[in-house]
């Protein structure tokens, strides 16, 4: 585990998301880093095909 510095404006947003999905801020912060790496490695995958995805 470590710590992720991340600006502000970005924070608001994860406590805004979190809060919506009920997540914790940490949970949800790491769901959309996994998001992101997948569609990073899959450029051709869809957002529905990333979902799919069982991680």
């Amino acid at each position: 585990m470590g710590i992720v510095k991340i600006d502000d404006e970005l924070h608001g947003e994860i406590r805004k998301a979190s809060s919506v999905m009920v997540r914790s801020i940490n949970a949800q912060a790491e769901y959309w880093i996994k998001v992101g790496m997948l569609a990073e490695a899959n450029p051709s995958m869809s957002f529905s095909e990333i979902m799919r995805d069982p991680w």
